[in-house]
């Protein structure tokens, strides 16, 4: 019969190792500590073999990490922006965006500037999923515009303006003047998109 093991902090138990072990990593991850599978299994409190059980190695495990993020970044957007249909739909998207990115910076840098597992359909798909979203909204937004070149014009701007402000070339403070440069920013590419051909 198999025995339950419980880390000092009580988070891990048999059937949900997987989950201890991404847990454990977005820790690491959010404090600046090393990330490695060694050190997962240490916050985690599980033998250092046991991670090996649901990843490969640090780039499966990185991987994971960024289909977390995409998924959660998705469900940021779709919720500030349901229907994601107006102009105004896509700047209070755009503000989901970038706020995610600041308050997730590790996660986000993870998302978009680190390899993964080249080979991981599950995080391809929830990226795709992010991307697909941005570029349905940014289509409805200025529907008579190109929706390619829209698409990829309105996905470089909210990924520049999150880069911008995690690096420290544009103040984050205060939130309300982050807020409203993101809808300016976004309000002057949609009302500068072009007819389309």
């Amino acid at each position: 019969m198999a025995t339950s093991t419980t880390s000092p902090r009580g988070r891990y138990h048999h059937g949900d190792l997987r989950a201890a072990c991404l847990e454990a990593a977005r820790e690491l991850l959010e404090e600046g500590a090393e990330l490695s599978l060694r050190a997962v299994a240490r916050r985690a409190s599980v033998s250092p073999a046991a991670p090996y059980r649901h990843y490969a190695d640090k780039d499966a495990l990185v991987s994971a990490l960024a289909t977390q993020g995409c998924r959660e970044l998705h469900g940021s957007l779709a919720t500030a922006a349901p229907a994601a249909a107006t102009p105004d739909d896509f700047a209070a998207l755009a503000v989901a965006y970038v706020r995610f990115a600041l308050a997730h910076p590790a996660l986000f840098r993870i998302m978009f500037r680190t390899s993964c597992d080249p080979g991981d359909t599950e995080r391809d798909a929830a990226a795709a999923d992010v991307d697909a979203f941005v570029r349905r909204a940014a289509a409805r937004a200025r529907p008579d515009a190109d929706p390619d070149a829209l698409g990829v014009a309105c996905w470089a701007l909210l990924h520049g303006l999150a880069f911008l402000y995690l690096e420290g070339k544009l103040p984050a403070d205060p939130p309300t003047a982050v807020d409203a440069r993101v809808r300016t920013s976004v309000g002057a590419l949609i009302d500068a998109g072009g007819p389309g051909q």
